[in-house]
């Protein structure tokens, strides 16, 4: 059984982090040493992922403590560059776990493929005789892709559009595809791409592009917490919450603030996970804005017994097989932390995640304001980039603090100052 119940875990070495996450983890350390930037991704490695490799970059790797998701724990890496994003997270997590976590729901793992036809006479027309086609479309999708079919997955349905745009009528047929545990652009593009040129003989016209849509709102993810009241800081700190929540809802330009905190956390489990950051974001955004205008995608309430009650949906195209999941060694091993088995369930966590971020940003907002947490710990990112060694880092950044100036400038005069105190 995984604790994610870690307390004093930002209090030792990385390596000592890696022990102890594994152990509570339930998995071997070795599986871990891909973190380590000599095991992980290297040049070679990376050449055969993009192209004209030059190099690599690394990104911090943080382990998000104290999530019970559905009724287990998880240990949740996040790969992330921004302090307090890690840390914010995870004391989420610990203000919802006394009241049993993090729900989640799916609507599946169906993706959409279109195929844009242009140059047709009778749109109305062509619309239907290609929904009449139905069966024979979806057998000439599935030979495509035999495996997904044994696995369960494969093309269930077609959906077919007459848009109005500015250069006339355009058809869309939609190949709804189930994709199971992958992200599934491949198979998509690849079926879409088979089926176009029989979609254009029925319908009479040209067809143009075919590829798949990554506002994949057939692929919902959902997920719901109660955080507790006390723990947030009493009745008033709810209630405010509740406020920005509603102001998020009502206003774009906030809402766009709003979201950006939800993507800090599920970008980040996203990209540790070697999975589609553009492909999730675009969905997110496209989401916010399916009734016309740009919104929050989460709420956050009053429930009746005082505590606050978040919910999230979003879209969520992840998987664990194909691309950079299974080619990059870090991602590797952040998947096996995790111990997620199913896109489904990997989808589920990375919602959770973020409606965690959602609520520790909406909590400082509302309580203290969201520079005094953050730059706090920006503190001793400032203390590294004064040119403090590691052993001399957390007296930088505790002094900077302490004198509420924590900017580069006064950085380098506490270190020049400690320096000399020797």
């Amino acid at each position: 059984m995984v604790n994610s119940r870690l307390s004093g875990l930002r209090d030792r070495e990385p390596a000592d982090r890696r022990r102890l996450v594994a152990e509570s983890a339930g998995i071997d350390e070795d599986v871990l040493a891909p973190l380590e930037p000599a095991d992980g991704l290297t040049v070679a490695q990376a050449d055969h992922l993009i192209e004209n490799v030059i190099g690599v970059i690394g990104i911090p790797v943080g382990v998000a403590t104290n999530f019970t998701i559905d009724d287990r724990d998880y240990l949740i890496p996040m790969a992330t560059e921004e302090p307090s994003v890690v840390a914010a997270a995870s004391n989420a997590a610990r203000m919802a776990r006394g009241h049993g976590g993090f729900r989640t729901s799916t609507t599946g793992t169906v993706m959409i493929a279109q195929i844009q036809v242009v140059d047709v006479v009778d749109p109305e027309g062509a619309r239907a005789r290609i929904l009449e086609a139905r069966e024979e479309l979806l057998a000439m999708a599935n030979a495509q892709d035999p495996v997904l079919v044994s696995l369960g997955g494969g093309a269930i349905d077609v959906s077919v559009r007459v848009l109005a745009t500015a250069t006339g009528a355009h058809v869309v047929a939609h190949l709804h595809v189930d994709v199971r545990d992958a992200m599934g652009a491949n198979a998509v593009n690849t079926m879409a791409e088979a089926v176009a040129p029989r979609v254009s003989e029925i319908s009479g016209g040209r067809a143009l592009l075919r590829i798949l849509s990554n506002k994949a709102d057939l692929r919902i993810t959902r997920a719901r917490a109660v955080f507790d009241a006390e723990l947030l800081g009493g009745a008033e700190v709810v209630r405010d919450i509740a406020h920005a929540s509603a102001f998020a809802t009502a206003d774009p330009y906030r809402a766009a603030t709003h979201n950006k905190g939800i993507m800090n956390g599920i970008t980040a489990v996203v990209l540790a996970t070697g999975n589609d950051t553009r492909a999730v974001e675009s969905g997110a955004h496209s989401h916010a804005v399916r009734d016309g205008r740009y919104s929050a995608l989460s709420r956050f309430e009053v429930g009746a017994d005082g505590h606050l009650v978040g919910t999230l949906e979003l879209p969520l195209a992840v998987g664990l097989v194909g691309g950079a999941t299974r080619a990059h060694p870090v991602a590797q091993a952040a998947v096996k932390l995790l111990g997620v088995q199913t896109a489904t369930e990997l989808a589920a966590v990375i919602a959770a995640v973020g409606l965690a971020q959602n609520l520790a940003a909406l909590r400082a907002l509302a309580a203290e304001g969201i520079q005094r947490g953050h730059m706090a710990l920006h503190a001793r990112t400032i203390a590294a980039s004064a040119g403090a060694r590691s052993d001399e880092i957390g007296q930088v950044a505790q002094r900077i603090v302490a004198d509420g100036r924590i900017r580069i400038e006064h950085a380098q005069a506490v270190l020049e100052e400690l320096r000399s105190a020797r």
